[in-house]
């Protein structure tokens, strides 16, 4: 009978069209909020975050106040458990929540293309390597500024010469700028000869994290700069933590949707079952059985639930992925992607909703008695 449930939605066509276009926007807010999340969760774990430190000077925040000597790598690389040191100085143009923030790390070339899990779509690392204002972008900040490989890019005190565009793995990655350290550190303006901001050390494979760590600041600890090295999964969560806490009341905007998407569906489905209420009773004359009739209503409500939900869910995904958003603090940032989870996830949540709100409607329509429902007509 789903010919007979297609042209019972389609006969309120105006409450059925408002009925999924509200879906819709509720999916489209709740796949926005779910990626955000994904994001932060893909920043702080995996291997990248937990195979890796972050010496940073003790009780800084904002990268424009932390000033290690360069040379600490030296004594970093003298520790049982280190495999690779790359001093790093990050320039950010805010250091506050942001949109469109713009970081910049500069580091050695080599140890740039060695270390990082970056793949060039555009440009080449000669011309990276070769000339020593050149930077490579992420393909989610040339896309936001509209940066091609040869353009000159400016902001702040800062001026580059695109050499490529870059994409990577780890999404945060595609957010970022990076130059060579000599450039960063003799800019006009910057003052940061012989300094960077925090060396990212690389660990062996059967290091232990906790222990490196302990035993890097130990041996930092007789510089002229104290330390704190962190996991970099924990070092971003830190950094971010401002912005965690708004995830984390974002995760009950997510639940909101949810909640609005169920009474909206609920609410038309009863008003359809209140407005046919003899059409019930004479389906129960011609010898419908009652199952049927809840299979009816809830097919109505699933309909109208999945079509809303999976257009939301379908434009967010579309949008995160031409969108290329992106949110930062402090030099680190957290990059909304689109993903297969999340595609599954607002399909799988249209679809339960969907019968949850068509379940007390249908038990209605299913127990209707027939005598008084035809006099009531």
């Amino acid at each position: 009978m789903l010919t007979y449930v297609l042209k019972t939605l389609w006969r309120h066509r105006t409450r059925t069209l408002l009925t999924v276009t509200g879906a819709a926007v509720a999916m489209f807010v709740f796949c926005f909020v779910g990626s955000v999340q994904e994001g932060l969760t893909r920043l702080t774990t995996g291997d990248d975050a937990d195979r890796s430190l972050i010496v940073f000077q003790e009780n800084r925040f904002c990268p424009t106040s932390s000033r290690l000597p360069e040379d600490y790598s030296r004594k970093i690389r003298s520790v049982a458990g280190v495999k690779e040191v790359m001093p790093i100085q990050v320039w950010t143009n805010n250091c506050r929540a942001s949109l469109d923030i713009v970081v910049f790390n500069g580091a050695d070339p080599e140890q740039i293309q060695q270390t990082r899990p970056l793949e060039l779509v555009k440009g080449s690392w000669e011309s990276f390597r070769s000339q020593r204002d050149a930077a490579i972008v992420g393909r989610n900040v040339a896309q936001r500024r509209g940066l091609a490989v040869g353009d000159q890019f400016s902001i702040g005190d800062l001026s580059v010469k695109v050499a490529g565009v870059f994409a990577s793995e780890v999404p945060s990655e595609d957010n970022l700028i990076y130059t060579s350290l000599a450039f960063l550190q003799y800019t006009r303006g910057l003052d940061a000869a012989g300094l960077v901001t925090q060396h990212e050390v690389l660990l062996e494979d059967d290091a232990d994290p906790e222990v490196v760590a302990s035993q890097i600041d130990a041996t930092l600890r007789s510089g002229p700069v104290a330390t704190t090295t962190r996991r970099k999964g924990a070092f971003q969560a830190s950094t971010l933590s401002d912005l965690v806490d708004l995830i984390g009341f974002a995760h009950w905007l997510g639940y909101a949707c949810v909640a609005l998407v169920l009474s909206l569906v609920a609410t038309t489905t009863v008003m359809s079952v209140q407005d046919r209420l003899k059409e019930y009773a004479v389906l129960q004359t011609i010898g419908v059985r009652p199952l049927r009739t809840m299979r009816l209503v809830l097919a109505e409500s699933v309909i109208l639930c999945v079509l809303g939900g999976l257009a939301g869910t379908i434009l967010a995904c579309g949008a995160l992925a031409l969108g290329g958003f992106a949110i930062g603090a402090e030099g680190a940032t957290i990059a909304f992607r689109p993903s297969f989870g999340l595609l599954f996830s607002g399909a799988l949540v249209s679809l339960v909703v969907g019968v949850a709100a068509g379940f007390a409607p249908a038990i209605q329509a299913a127990s209707v008695p027939i005598v008084k429902a035809l006099r009531q007509a």
